[in-house]
């Protein structure tokens, strides 16, 4: 059976966190966007993948 009314210390503290610190969660989604939602240039992808010379099975040899 689930607590409805317990609050964790760590989710206590986010809460008194975002209020004290109203842009976090703005800054969260804009750091999102520049790092994982950005469109890839497939043939760049491919020509990497094609012009980039394999490793040695043994990285000592």
């Amino acid at each position: 059976m689930k607590m409805k009314n317990y609050v964790s210390e760590f989710e206590a503290f986010l809460e008194g966190y975002k209020e004290t610190h109203p842009n976090v969660e703005e800054d969260q989604r804009r750091g999102w966007k520049i790092w994982w939602d950005h469109r890839l240039d497939l043939d760049a992808v491919d020509r990497q993948k094609k012009d980039s010379v394999p490793p040695n099975p043994y990285y000592y040899s």
